[in-house]
């Protein structure tokens, strides 16, 4: 399937609903926040956004290996959007969980209806498919998991932390999840916070979820017995940063964003020791079709 899709083919919409169908079955039966375990000989892969990018995700296989039992993947939202190849990253993803394959799926802002009706995932479905498979996407979304816990100790969610001190692990997983995020609360927070380099909390500049400081990672840290977050949701030059004195991790998976950003791609790895080493590369090429062709709008978060 990966072939064809390195192809430029597509494959039948009934395989596609077959993908949908058996990976909505399992991420029903998931937790909004779901614990992972490290293997003993080997470690885990954290990626963050991909948005659509499936040449940069196929060669981010070739260079780490696909996943396995040793080679276990996190990939932390924002799979659909902005790329023009959006289709064929989710429906790779989705079909190697549904395999049975050692991946774990957060969800991120932009697996979400709104989004994606502006953002490209939803034109693009609509052209290569039909509203069909469209509308069991955006089931399949809602399933989603909002976060995982590797080892019991690194928190990691696509946005950021919450407005409220007192969440505990035990709120997260609790999240009602399977709807459309609200425009405030915890689900919000998770999926749409960034951090600022200032302790406290203020109003964010994406207009939904908030800015948090230091103070606050530290806080959220120490209640829950963990030692690091790691998250995506914004670009970085160098394809990750870390930051509030290493306590916060951003990881950023698709290099020169929308063939404009100039930045690199990261991922990273987390063995039993869980310091994370980090691997950074360059965009490859893609065929000649430009980021957001099937979106309703340029301008976006």
């Amino acid at each position: 399937m990966m072939e064809r899709f390195r192809d430029q083919k597509l494959i039948h919409k009934k395989y596609v609903l077959q993908i949908l169908l058996k990976v909505k079955e399992l991420l029903d039966a998931e937790c909004s926040l779901v614990d992972l375990a490290i293997p003993d000989e080997g470690h885990y892969t954290v990626c963050g956004d991909v948005h659509g990018q499936f040449y940069d995700l196929l060669h981010i296989f070739e260079i780490n290996g696909r996943p396995s039992a040793t080679n276990p993947y996190v990939f932390n939202g924002d799979f659909v959007d902005r790329g023009s190849f959006s289709l064929e990253v989710v429906t790779t993803l989705f079909a190697l969980k549904a395999s049975g394959a050692a991946i774990h799926l957060n969800r991120g802002n932009h697996e979400t209806k709104n989004m994606s009706k502006i953002y490209g995932f939803e034109g693009e479905v609509r052209y290569k498919h039909d509203a069909t498979v469209l509308a069991l996407f955006h089931e399949c979304f809602q399933g989603l998991p909002l976060a995982c816990v590797i080892e019991k100790k690194v928190f990691v969610t696509h946005g950021g932390l919450s407005s409220d001190d007192g969440v505990t692990l035990d709120d997260v997983r609790a999240v009602d999840r399977g709807r459309e995020p609200p425009d405030a609360g915890l689900m919000c927070d998770l999926l749409w916070s960034d951090p600022q380099a200032a302790d406290g909390r203020s109003p964010s500049k994406r207009g939904v979820g908030l800015s948090f400081g230091p103070d606050v990672t530290k806080r959220f840290l120490e209640k829950n017995d963990l030692s690091l977050v790691v998250r995506s949701h914004e670009v970085r030059d160098q394809g990750y940063e870390l930051e509030h004195g290493g306590l916060l991790v951003t990881v950023f998976s698709a290099p020169n964003y929308c063939d404009a950003m100039g930045n690199k791609g990261a991922f990273l790895h987390l063995d039993k020791g869980l310091e994370p080493k980090f691997t950074t590369y360059d965009a490859v090429p893609h065929p000649p079709v430009r980021p957001m062709a099937y979106a309703s709008s340029p301008f976006g978060l």
